[in-house]
């Protein structure tokens, strides 16, 4: 894993040799959301970049308390609330959250859906470190899918919550990066920086460039090692990869990842990563979900729904697809070697038409 960060860091920086020297870069490191956060802040001088790093971490230790899906917590205790069907004033760092992921999923067809915590858990995906220990019971899984929790069931009224489905259990692992990396885009922009990039896990955000030159992503492979190609985006986009080596259990030979299908309550067949970009870092991370889900014969529908117009989708059997903007995008690695299977256009709403979270 440390290998890839400091791949993808040689790879955004490479070009800095080139541009004005004038432009100072600053690169930190710190841990949240389980994982590995690198952040470059370009233009700005040391004490000012410092300062910033050390506000974002703060932000995210924050964010990490506040959304984490079973150690005590704000979230822990509105599920408790939720189970109990009960109407309460919800934790502002959790109301904001459920109003964005009820927008999504609806727009998602329930593909993304962090209402299905219990179903996660019941995999045994809530545990650190993650232990195999066997899998679940068939009948359990059953009875939670028949149960269809989805973030419907959560009743808003203002700051009011209530759900009369005790099945429901939020879990924001697939939405809880991506709008803590968009509040931390817009810390930066409060402290007048305006180019950097905000790197969590291999998901991120870039805004401004690297010197004049646009930001350089390497897109992860599959594997979990190694590089599927490059994309170069500038201006303020996000870059998000969903993929089957993220988390997963190994039981008796046979793999078990952790993005599960709420339609079936296991693991999501068909696809082995989802690359999106997009503007906005919290939609991007639940279409990755998403369309990881819907598989590559409804990756294209439910990426319209979502008004995602860049999609990079690798099947279980290696083919990649993807629709003709993101392949004008996208620098494969190894082209002549790779299968590519083009879409129709997605062509969503315009931006300024396009409901936000």
């Amino acid at each position: 894993m440390n290998r890839f960060f400091l791949f993808f860091l040689f790879l955004a920086l490479l070009p800095l040799g080139g541009c004005n020297r004038t432009e100072p870069v600053y690169n930190s490191r710190f841990l949240a959301f389980g994982t590995l956060n690198d952040v470059s802040i370009v233009g700005v001088s040391r004490p000012r970049a410092e300062a910033a790093v050390d506000a974002l971490e703060k932000d995210f230790a924050a964010m990490h308390k506040a959304w984490h899906a079973w150690n005590p917590g704000p979230l822990g205790r509105t599920n408790q609330l939720l189970a109990e069907g009960v109407r309460f004033a919800a934790p502002p760092s959790v109301l904001e959250l459920v109003k964005r992921s009820k927008t999504l999923a609806a727009r998602s067809d329930e593909l993304f859906d962090p209402a299905i915590g219990k179903l996660i858990a019941l995999w045994g995906f809530h545990q650190d470190p993650l232990q195999c220990k066997g899998l679940p019971d068939p009948e359990e899984i059953a009875k939670l899918v028949e149960a269809h929790p989805t973030m419907a069931d959560i009743k808003v009224d203002g700051i009011f919550l209530r759900s009369k489905n005790p099945a429901v259990q939020l879990d924001f692992g697939a939405i809880g990066k991506g709008y803590g990396i968009d509040l931390a885009i817009d810390h930066l922009k409060e402290l007048g920086i305006e180019n950097a990039i905000v790197n969590s896990g291999g998901d991120l955000r870039a805004i401004g460039s690297r010197g004049g030159h646009p930001w350089r992503i390497a897109i992860r492979s599959p594997s979990g090692s190694g590089t599927l190609g490059f994309v170069d985006i500038a201006g303020d986009e996000s870059v998000f990869t969903s993929g089957d080596y993220e988390r997963y259990c190994v039981w008796e030979g046979k793999r078990y990842h952790h993005i599960i299908d709420p339609r079936t309550g296991y693991p999501a067949r068909g696809t082995r990563s989802v690359t999106v970009i997009h503007d906005n870092a919290t939609v991007a991370d639940a279409a990755a979900t998403a369309l990881f889900v819907a598989g590559p014969k409804g990756w294209h529908r439910i990426a319209r729904k979502m008004g995602i117009r860049y999609v990079l989708l690798v099947d279980s059997d290696g083919v990649i697809h993807m629709n003709p903007a993101m392949a004008r995008r996208v620098q494969l690695f190894e082209p002549k070697r790779q299968r590519v299977k083009l879409s129709p256009p997605l062509m969503p709403p315009k931006e300024k038409n396009r409901p936000r979270p």
